[in-house]
């Protein structure tokens, strides 16, 4: 049985920042082999406990928004389980356990809200960001601003639409041939 810290001891120590944010196929597969089965159990709503304090509700977050994302990589899938992120992260935040969580480990709890195709959780990240994560907040702000302006431009990721089987407009495929997600972050980067 997985135990929060299990979850938070492999993610925050073991892979730590240097691996949070890059695609490896080998981490891929150790999240799968290590975390699925916990992943399927908190789909079937076996780990409420988790949620029922800081830590516990961090691990929650990161075993349904970041494992899914590394487990089930360019299928749909990988977001299959971000509503149960979000409204954990949703309920954390209105009671303060983020600010319980140092940094860096803290944007976890944030993720979720840029994750999210809904604009007022995307200006709640922005501003989260920049009120409660002074010391690593820049690169997340960064991060954080990109996620908000593609969503302000299109409603939702047109990266994800091939996962998710929806059809992309000749927009979207403008946008996604012309280098993505990563041109809105030069382009947020120049105008500083």
């Amino acid at each position: 049985m997985v135990t929060p810290d299990d979850v938070l001891s492999f993610w925050l120590d073991e892979v730590g920042p240097s691996g949070w944010y890059k695609s490896d196929k080998g981490l891929d597969q150790d999240i799968r082999d290590r975390f699925e089965a916990s992943w399927d159990g908190a789909m079937e709503g076996r780990h409420a406990l988790w949620l029922t304090y800081p830590s516990g509700t961090l691990a929650y977050i990161v075993l349904m928004d970041q494992f899914p994302r590394n487990m089930f990589r360019d299928t749909a899938k990988a977001f299959s389980s971000d509503r149960f992120a979000l409204a954990a992260a949703k309920q954390a935040i209105g009671k303060a356990w983020d600010m319980k969580i140092d940094e860096p480990a803290r944007q976890f709890f944030y993720l979720p809200l840029m994750h999210s195709e809904n604009l007022c959780d995307q200006d709640r990240c922005v501003r989260l960001m920049l009120e409660r994560m002074p010391k690593h907040g820049a690169s997340n702000l960064l991060h954080a601003r990109a996620h908000r302006e593609v969503i302000r431009k299109f409603g939702r990721f047109p990266y994800r639409n091939a996962a998710l089987g929806r059809r992309s407009t000749e927009t979207e495929l403008s946008y996604v041939n012309g280098g993505g997600y990563g041109s809105t972050v030069e382009e947020l980067k120049k105008a500083g």
